[in-house]
């Protein structure tokens, strides 16, 4: 089931965000990320994939800047079609906010890569510490 996330959800949404095996949070982002998630819940939207009782996976746009903050599916669910479900909600919210364009970065050489390029991203540079920076048209 797809709903959007309560501040319930908000303990295993960080337990699907830290079982991942790529893209992982490096200890210098850790406050950074809270610092958002809390603008988020408190302003946005978490989109979450219920299944089996628990947030299986999640997608959430910052609709202050134009990015995907992130899409993460629990790596007992991956390659079923959750992220593919998922990003598209978050993708609305950005549209919804005035975006015409959204954005989101990644590791290369990743699954995630590989399913950006896949669904239509478009690789436009690297920042500074090597990710690929993705925009996609709205």
């Amino acid at each position: 089931m797809i709903r959007k996330a309560a501040i319930a959800d908000r303990p295993r949404i960080t337990v699907v965000r830290n079982a991942v095996r790529e893209n992982r949070l490096s200890p210098g982002n850790v406050t950074k990320v809270d610092e958002t998630a809390r603008w988020i819940y408190d302003n946005g939207t978490f989109w979450v994939w219920e299944e089996e009782g628990a947030v299986q996976g999640f997608a959430v746009a910052d609709t202050r800047d134009g990015t995907i903050f992130g899409l993460f599916v629990h790596p007992h669910f991956e390659g079923r079609g959750i992220g593919r479900a998922l990003l598209p909600l978050a993708c609305s919210d950005l549209r919804q906010a005035g975006f015409s364009t959204a954005k989101l970065t990644t590791d290369p050489g990743t699954r995630a890569e590989r399913f950006y390029r896949a669904n239509g991203w478009k690789d436009v540079g690297r920042q500074e510490n090597g990710e690929i920076i993705f925009e996609k048209r709205l």
